[in-house]
C-alpha cells in the first residue's frame, strides 16, 4: 500500500510545483484568518495541484460558517481540513457536537469535497492520557481523514492543533490507526529523520510534514512557508523505504 506524502503551509504555485517534482502527494495551504481569506496565490497553487492530479487540502483557522461556505466557493480545495482543538487544557474532551454538525452542513453543501479532522495525540514526553479515540468516534462518520497531530495542552495557534514541531506518542497514533475505519494521517514534528520510524511504527494511511520540512531560519527555528528542497526530498525517499518495508513485512 502506498503512503501518502503530505506537505503543508504551501502558499503559491511555485512551491507547488517544486514539490510536486519532489514526488510529494498531497499539498496542503492554510488560510489565516477569515478577514484575509481571499488568497489568490493560494488559489492558483490549487490549480497547480490539481493539474498534476494531486489532491489538495485547505486549512481555515477560522469556522464562522458563513465564511468558511464563501472560502470553499472560492477555493474548491479537494480536502477541507479542520483543526480546531478539541480537549482543555487539562486534556478533558470539549463538547464538539457543533462541529460535528458543521461538518455534516458542509459535506451536505459540498458532496464531493473531503473533510479531514485533526485529532490530538499527547507528546512523547507527556504524562497526560486524553480521549484520543473518543474524539475520533465521535467525528469517525463524517471525516474522510483523520489528521493526528501532536497535543501540547497549549497550542502555538490559539484554539488550533499543529505545527508544534514535537513527535507525538506513536504508540497511541498505532493504537487509533488499529481501531479506526477512517484513514489516519501521522503527523506531529516529522522529519526526514524520523518520518522512517514513525511510519514503521504506526502504519499510517499517510505522513505528514510542515516544520521539520520548512527552511532553516538559522537561530535554530524555520521559516514558515518556505521548504527547504533537499529536505523535502529526503523526507520522501524516507516514506518509500518505509514503505517498501512494510510491503515486504506483510508479504508471505
Amino acid at each position: 500500500m502506498r503512503v501518502a506524502v503530505q506537505l503543508y503551509e504551501i502558499q503559491d504555485p511555485r512551491e507547488a510545483e517544486a514539490v510536486i517534482e519532489l514526488g510529494v502527494d498531497r499539498i496542503g495551504s492554510v488560510i489565516l484568518s477569515e478577514e484575509n481569506w481571499k488568497v489568490p496565490a493560494i488559489k492558483e497553487a490549487i490549480r497547480v495541484s490539481n493539474g498534476a492530479g494531486i489532491k489538495h487540502s485547505l486549512i481555515p483557522l477560522f469556522n464562522t460558517e458563513g465564511v468558511l461556505l464563501r472560502t470553499i466557493e472560492y477555493y474548491q480545495p479537494d480536502i477541507l481540513h479542520l483543526c480546531e482543538s478539541l480537549t482543555h487544557d487539562n486534556g478533558h474532551m470539549m463538547p464538539c457536537q457543533a462541529l460535528v454538525d458543521l461538518q455534516y452542513r458542509v459535506k451536505e453543501r459540498f458532496p464531493s469535497m473531503e473533510l479531514m479532522r485533526s485529532v490530538p495525540i499527547p507528546a512523547q514526553d507527556n504524562s497526560h492520557r486524553i480521549p484520543t479515540l473518543d474524539i475520533a468516534e465521535r467525528f469517525g462518520a463524517v471525516s474522510d481523514y483523520f489528521l493526528i497531530d501532536t497535543w501540547l495542552g497549549k497550542e502555538p495557534v490559539e484554539g488550533y492543533l499543529g505545527i508544534t514541531g514535537c513527535v507525538c506518542d506513536w504508540r497511541a497514533a498505532r493504537r487509533l490507526v488499529e481501531s479506526s475505519t477512517t484513514p489516519v494521517v501521522l503527523a506531529g514534528g516529522l522529519s526526514p529523520e524520523n518520518v522512517y520510524e514513525g511510519v514503521m511504527a504506526v502504519r499510517p494511511f499517510g505522513a505528514d510534514s510542515c516544520t521539520k520540512t520548512n527552511a532553516d531560519a538559522g537561530n535554530g527555528g524555520y521559516i514558515r512557508f518556505k521548504k527547504d528542497r533537499e529536505k523535502v526530498k529526503a523526507f520522501v525517499a524516507e516514506v518509500r523505504r518505509a514503505e517498501k518495508d512494510l510491503a515486504n513485512l506483510r508479504s508471505p
